[in-house]
């Protein structure tokens, strides 16, 4: 749609009223001169339509004989998510097929959505709705003024192991008072928090989830979008902070700043219309005296600072195991088949102790208590809030392999023809395979952060700013950080180069390639006063670009966080798993204790032929190692972790190759597609 089309359909909307009684509906076609979309459908719908709106046959009647004199509305509503015309085109389409619609037209770069409609027909809540079954957010202008004081928070969580923790902290969230909508991403590990501001405060939501055992760290409140960390490469002291403290604030548009002096980072919130980056770095520097050196924090924020750290820590944990479980492996399961080895294993240290068993003692020991200490640390915050969690299978599991076979060799070491049987092989294999998923785990993890990551690498590293005297002439160039690019920034763009950030063209003409945001691969004609998007590559032709949105408001930037929404949405799958799960693991503990008891019953009165218990175990043995196996091989981690998982490395994936995928509902949904129409 053109700019001239879109003024003048505009302009149509906010024409004068309609004429009322019969000409009214001629009146509106005239103004609007409009042409139906779809033949086939009727631009109003057949007068018994508006029957079943009223109370009774006497109301439908009356309804339906004033069709004509139905005056129509005009609603305004913000759309997100569109990136390109396609995406306009089928809001434009859905809404047209509703009865009632006169007319509809889409902003794609505005993000708003125009209707023209008949009230008796169809309301703003239905064409909502139908702008959101296309797979678009949308709301009414009215609504946003009304929920301004409604904001979403974001926290990273560390300690969840499964989705009985997840659910856990999600029941507490949506408890806090002020809390409209709380969702938790086990594969994420973020939470996210619609809130309103005027009732609670996000670090009141951070230390609900600290209650809970679990440690947050705040993203994001939601009201700060324009916000930036500095790093500060110097000796800092009490009274330079001050200093930079009060100079920071004497800067219009600065909201706030924190010091963290052991980080050496400084966090500031602005708005960016004020001041910028750049400007901040500045009067840093200068109020330093020069005896500081201020830069922009290193992309790899705490998140991924934490996943490196988290994947390191996983890495040695399961590296170590193996050098204990290993020797206990080979001592109970290869060597005692090897002759010679066999004989050396089996000599009793004290009375029928062998050394066999109290190798396997000390090998296992550190590997339950220490390498294995963080699934009593989670098992031990789980119930101590009333719930269950992978790590109490886990913890319940091996300490009693572990705890049978101390009592079963301590039995041996004091009596003279006592046979131990021990499962420290158990308990120490399990830890380390669960060590070992738990690092694949991570490792899925960290590619779809290294997906985002490239989204954003899309963007250049530099720009070219020009510098204008007060004439309005360009005096000079200067390269800097793209991330130090403010409001009203001139930027010069160079045939071949990436444009830097969004904005709009003030000088030159050219073509850009613009199928990293579009997917069209026809490079799209630039000239004064055309819009351009960050990221997007200068085919020919200098350009001078106006920057309009910078960082946080970039498209670039709103892509990553449709991304990291659609990781944190559920699928329908995901959502019926997590139900499961919720019940499954005090459901197991449940089931293995009713397994360890229907043997020792059956023991007791020999129900079962005496072939089915080993020569080397009693009936006590072998109902204990039934139960350990129900207890052990039932944690619910594939149950829990497989469809956050694929859905997390999903979007990440296919966002980095340009296909943006907007949560598990929708890639649940592809399954059923048959047909693709390009």
């Amino acid at each position: 749609m053109t700019s001239s089309t879109r003024a003048l359909l505009l302009s149509c909307f906010h024409g004068g009223g309609g004429g009322g009684g019969g000409g009214g509906g001629a009146e509106v076609s005239r103004r609007l001169v409009l042409r139906p979309r779809y033949p086939s459908m009727p631009r109003r719908p057949k007068e018994g339509a508006v029957a079943g709106k009223g109370g009774g046959g006497g109301g439908d009647l009356e309804a339906a004989g004033s069709v004509e004199d139905e005056e129509e509305k005009v609603a305004v509503f913000e759309v997100s998510g569109m990136t390109c015309a396609a995406c306009a085109g089928s809001v434009e389409k859905a809404v047209k097929r509703l009865p009632g619609i006169l007319d509809a037209a889409v902003d794609v770069l505005g993000g708003h959505a125009q209707v023209v409609f008949y009230s008796a027909f169809v309301s703003e809540d239905k064409i909502r709705e139908t702008i959101q079954d296309v797979g678009f957010e949308a709301k009414l202008i009215d609504e946003e003024v009304k929920e301004k004081n409604i904001l979403v928070c974001r926290l990273h969580i560390k300690g969840m192991t499964c989705t009985s923790c997840a659910s856990t902290i999600e029941s507490i969230l949506q408890g806090v008072p002020g809390v409209h909508r709380a969702s938790v991403a086990l594969a994420t590990e973020e939470a996210e928090i619609r809130y309103d501001r005027r009732i609670v405060a996000a670090s009141q939501l951070t230390h609900a989830v600290e209650e809970t055992g679990f440690e947050a760290i705040l993203i994001t409140t939601g009201d700060d979008q324009s916000r930036i960390d500095l790093r500060v490469d110097g000796t800092l002291n009490e009274r330079l902070i001050m200093i930079m403290k009060s100079s920071v604030q004497a800067l219009p548009g600065v909201e706030d700043i924190k010091f963290d002096t052991e980080l050496h980072k400084i966090t500031i919130s602005y708005k960016p219309d004020q001041t910028g980056p750049r400007d901040l770095i500045e009067v840093i520097e200068s109020a330093a005296s020069g005896d500081l050196t201020v830069s922009i924090y290193p992309e790899a924020d705490g998140r991924q600072q934490h996943r490196h750290q988290e994947i390191k820590r996983y890495g040695q944990s399961f590296l170590w195991s193996l050098v204990f479980t290993i020797p206990v492996f080979l001592t109970s399961m290869v060597f005692m088949y090897i002759p010679g080895l066999r004989e050396e294993l089996e000599k009793k240290v004290i009375n029928m102790m062998s050394i066999g068993e109290l190798l396997r003692w000390i090998l296992s020991t550190p590997v339950q208590f220490v390498i294995g200490r963080k699934f009593y640390t989670g098992a031990y915050k789980a119930i101590s809030h009333g719930s269950s969690n992978m790590d109490v299978l886990i913890a319940l599991g091996t300490n009693t392999a572990y705890f049978y076979s101390v009592y079963s060799i301590l039995r041996a070491a004091t009596s003279h023809n006592y046979m131990a049987t021990d499962f420290f092989e158990t308990s120490s294999m399990l830890i380390s395979f669960i060590l070992l998923g738990k690092y694949l785990e991570i490792l899925a993890k960290g590619k779809t952060s290294e997906a985002i990551a490239k989204l954003m690498d899309l963007a250049p590293e530099t720009a070219t700013m020009l510098i204008y005297d007060h004439e309005g002439n360009v005096v000079s160039e200067k390269d800097i950080d793209s991330r130090l690019i403010q409001k009203n920034d001139v930027i010069k763009v160079v045939p071949g180069g990436k444009v830097a950030s969004d904005g709009f063209v003030i000088w030159g003409q050219s073509h850009v390639n613009e199928s990293m945001i579009t997917g069209e691969s026809r490079p799209v004609a630039k000239r004064k006063g055309d819009t351009v998007i960050g990221g997007t590559v200068n085919e020919n032709g200098v350009l001078h670009v106006r920057a309009t949105f910078v960082g946080s408001e970039s498209a670039l930037a709103q892509i990553v966080r449709l991304v990291e929404s659609a990781q944190m949405a559920k699928a329908p799958v995901q959502k019926f798993a997590d139900e499961i799960s919720r019940v499954f693991v005090p459901l197991v503990i449940i089931l293995s204790l009713f397994t360890w008891l229907a043997w020792l019953l059956a023991a007791r009165f020999h129900v079962y032929p005496k072939s089915w218990i080993p020569s080397s175990m009693d009936s006590f043995q072998l109902a204990l190692q039934f139960g350990i196996s129900v207890m052990v091989i039932a944690c619910p981690c594939a149950l829990g972790l497989a469809t956050p998982t694929a859905v997390m490395v999903a979007t990440g994936v296919g966002a980095s190759q340009g296909v943006l995928i907007k949560g598990g509902q929708a890639l649940e949904s592809a399954q059923k597609v048959d047909c693709i129409v390009f």
